[in-house]
Parts: C-alpha cells; sequence; structure tokens
C-alpha cells in the first residue's frame, strides 16, 4: 500500500479508536449516574484511546520510511558479485543509478549486465515486500494501540492528565524540531561558506567592487581566478529594496490609515481583501508585468526627457516589487492600528482633538510596534525576492546607484550560481553558500531591529 493510502487508512483508524473510546467512556459513566462520576470529561478518554492508536504507528512508519530505502539499497549492493562492487563513493553511486533506471523501467535489462538486471529485479522485489510489511505493521501495532487504549478506560483513569502530558511532550518536540531546523540550515550554510572563505579572502568578498565568478578549468584561461567582490550585489540589492519600500511604505501605510480609520464599513469589506490578493499573485507574472509592461514605459518616458535608460533597469524591478509587498505593510499595519483601544481615541476625541490629530499624535505612535513590524516584514520579502529582478533588472553585476542602469541582487546570483550541474568544491559554487549566509545574516539583523522596536514603544504604551 503506498504511503498515502496507508496514512488516510491510519487517519481512519484513529477516527474510529476515538469513537469507541467516547462510547465506552459513556457507557461506564451511565450505571454510576453520569458523567459527573468520571474522573475526566469523555473527551479525554477518546482522545486517550485515538492517541494510542495514532502515536506508535506514526512511530513505526516515520522510522520505517527513514531506514528502509537506504537498508534496501545496502542490501542490493551486497548481493552483487565481487567484480561488480564499485571501489569509490562516486562508481557506487553511478551503479546504483544505473539499477534504479533498471528497476523504474527507464533503462532496458537487456542493454545492461544480467547481474544489474537481477539486481534491479531483487530491488524491486525487496520495496514490495517492505511496503507489504510496512503495511501489516502499521495496521496492526494501530489497532493493538486502539484495544489497548480502549480496554484500559476506566471511571478513575486520570485521562486528562495522561492526555495533557502526551500533548505536552508532543508541542516540546515541534518547538524543538523548529529549533534544530534554524540552527541545521544554519550550520550548513557556514560550513559551505567556511569552505569559501578558505578558497577567497573575505576582505575580497566584503570590500571588493568587481564580481566575476566565472572560473576556468585551466589556469592559462582568461579570468581563470574570477573576481568575488559582492558589494556591487550588495548595492544592487540595496537600491532596488529602497525602491520598493519607497512604493509600498506610503500607499500600504496610508491605505491602512484610510480603512482602518475613515473608511465605511461597506468599503472596508471590499477594499480590504481586493488588496490583499495583491500578495497571492505569483512573483512570476509580476516579473512579466515588468518585463512587458513597466520596463518599456519607463525606457520610453526616459528616451522622451533625454534621459538614457537600459532595457532591464533596476527601477522597474523596485517600482513593480513595491507594488508587490503593498499588502505586507497595508494588512499588518491595519491591523495593528484596528488593534489600538477605542478608549484612546475617545480620550483624545474627548479633549477637544481632530480626527486626523488623534490619529497622529495617539493611534499611530500606540501602532508604531506592529507597524514597524510590517515594514521590516516587507523589506525582508523584497531583499529575498528573485523572480522580479531576473526579468525586469537583468544579472549584470554593475556597481551604480542609477536607477536606470541593469543591477543585480544576492538572491538572483545565488539562483544562478546553483544552476545545473555544479562541482561543490569550487569556490564558483561555494560563493552561492556565502551570499546566503550574508542574507541571513541581513534577515536577522532586520529582525532584532523590529524587536527592539517593538520592545521599546510597548513599554510605553502598556
Amino acid at each position: 500500500m503506498q504511503t498515502g493510502n496507508l496514512l488516510l487508512l491510519l487517519i481512519v483508524m484513529v477516527a474510529l479508536a476515538y469513537y469507541l473510546g467516547h462510547q465506552r467512556s459513556l457507557a461506564l459513566a451511565r450505571p454510576l449516574g453520569g458523567i459527573r462520576h468520571l474522573h475526566s470529561l469523555p473527551f479525554y478518554y477518546a482522545m486517550r484511546a485515538a492517541l494510542w492508536c495514532a502515536l506508535p504507528a506514526l512511530l513505526i512508519l516515520g522510522a520505517w520510511l527513514a531506514f528502509d530505502d537506504t537498508i534496501i539499497r545496502q542490501t542490493v549492493m551486497q548481493g552483487l558479485p565481487e567484480a561488480l562492487r564499485p571501489d569509490s563513493d562516486g562508481a557506487r553511486g553511478l551503479l546504483l543509478s544505473q539499477i534504479q533506471n533498471v528497476a523504474s523501467g527507464s533503462l532496458s535489462p537487456e542493454s545492461v549486465d544480467p547481474a544489474i538486471a537481477a539486481a534491479a529485479e531483487r530491488l524491486n522485489g525487496l520495496r514490495t515486500t517492505s511496503a507489504m510489511a510496512l503495511t501489516v505493521v502499521v495496521i496492526a501495532v494501530g489497532l493493538i494501540g486502539a484495544a489497548w487504549g480502549w480496554v484500559k478506560i476506566a471511571p478513575q483513569l486520570r485521562a486528562r492528565q495522561q492526555v495533557e502530558s502526551i500533548l505536552r511532550v508532543i508541542f516540546m518536540l515541534c518547538a524543538t524540531v523548529a529549533i534544530l531546523t534554524t540552527v541545521g540550515i544554519l550550520m550548513s550554510v557556514l560550513f559551505e561558506s567556511i569552505r569559501f572563505f578558505q578558497k577567497v579572502s573575505p576582505a575580497e568578498f566584503l570590500f571588493g567592487l568587481q564580481w566575476s565568478p566565472q572560473t576556468a578549468l585551466r589556469v592559462d584561461q582568461v579570468a581563470s581566478s574570477g573576481a568575488f567582490g559582492a558589494i556591487p550585489l550588495f548595492v544592487g540589492t540595496l537600491l532596488i529594496s529602497s525602491i520598493a519600500l519607497l512604493v509600498a511604505v506610503p500607499i500600504g501605510l496610508m491605505s491602512a490609515i484610510y480603512l482602518a480609520e475613515y473608511a465605511p464599513s461597506r468599503v472596508r469589506s471590499v477594499a480590504k481583501p481586493m488588496l490583499e490578493i495583491l500578495a497571492g499573485v505569483p512573483t512570476v507574472v509580476y516579473g512579466f508585468f515588468a518585463a512587458l509592461t513597466v520596463a518599456p514605459f519607463i525606457r520610453s518616458v526616459g528616451e522622451a526627457v533625454g534621459l538614457s535608460v537600459a532595457s532591464e533597469s533596476a527601477l522597474a524591478a523596485g517600482l513593480v516589487m513595491g507594488v508587490m509587498i503593498i499588502p505586507f505593510v497595508s494588512s499588518l499595519s491595519d491591523d495593528v492600528i484596528t488593534a489600538v483601544p477605542q478608549v484612546m481615541r475617545d480620550g483624545s476625541l474627548g479633549l477637544g482633538a481632530t480626527r486626523s490629530e488623534t490619529i497622529r499624535k495617539v493611534v499611530f505612535p500606540a501602532a508604531l510596534p506592529g507597524i514597524m513590524g510590517g515594514i521590516l516584514l516587507a523589506a525582508s520579502r523584497a531583499i529575498g525576492e528573485t523572480m522580479i529582478v531576473v526579468m525586469a533588472a537583468g544579472l549584470a553585476a554593475n556597481l551604480t546607484a542609477n536607477p536606470l542602469d541593469a543591477v543585480t541582487t544576492v538572491t538572483v546570483q545565488i539562483v544562478t550560481l546553483l544552476t545545473g550541474d555544479q562541482e561543490f568544491d569550487s569556490a564558483k559554487t561555494l560563493a552561492a553558500f556565502a551570499l546566503g549566509l550574508m542574507l541571513f545574516l541581513t534577515t536577522l539583523c532586520l529582525n532584532i531591529l523590529a524587536l527592539h522596536i517593538v520592545k521599546k514603544y510597548r513599554e510605553q504604551y502598556e
């Protein structure tokens, strides 16, 4: 049985265990005079039976899926004749890929060695057996767990404490997984960045003015060492993000103030969802709009007034990106403005202030932490955008502050460096991890700044 179908079957079993546990608790409570004579509510008895059904089965399923493929591949490789067993990891990977291609039908068994064809057949057999065994084991464990949880239901059973303890452990594990995932991402990027800095000087990377990561295969070729000065990338990222924020922050903030303080409820109920639709538009659509409409329009206007405008410019990418991140500023600002207590508005108006003075001197300062959080979130979104920059600003790493020139950003170069078959032992490929580390540190600094602003002003208004 496929894993998806097995999970659906397990969900049905859990629901059945919950129902039977709930009915048994009610049946036990009926002779005693009602559920008030039970130690816990029937919900907790039912949840206990459902957890006993779900957790052991899910643990076995997860462990099985984690180690199953590795064990099967090792078994298949060990079953090969001694003459076909590879000596290196690379040759082992190639041979295993060939066996898997034969097993999947992508490669004809007649075109390979008979031993490899036999190994492919054995691979399919082991996978089929493993899938059948997994189905039987998971179903059996789920049924046994459900039966155990159902049998142990008793009026004096402390079901609520047991369920809450299990849920507390699950929540802690989820939080731990989130933290460890973040740490794992950071460590993987950091280790590869260290390898890059062993090949390229950190000073050259951080302060160099030329970015040309192409490296030649031979020393006598042109640009064999490459140039890894990332300043043009940082400047391009900052230029496009600044243009985007100059567009998004005023429009988003003013629209949020209008929707929260001035707009009638009928207008608000229509305008806010329509504004938030912008956040759901795919970035590739924005990229097409920027490349086919905005960039040619900017170029024609610039030529009409005598300016030299590149066909791909930072201004086109920044303007469209600003439109894209308007909902981040508008929606979050609207939520925090409407969350300001009405008593603060009433007090200001009662003292004789006008509506605009109340917004400027009472509501806006009180909502400033949330507004800054929305702006910094929009900034992080702008810094991490790729598709719009590729289609509207180009790939040229030009060191310029002119928004009418073509520039590139950190994220675009990361994608460019990791496109295609890459060798993770060259400075060109490892440079992507160094750029990723810089991007991570930039986002971290923005988050720290947001927390500082929120903490400072929240203390003032609480």
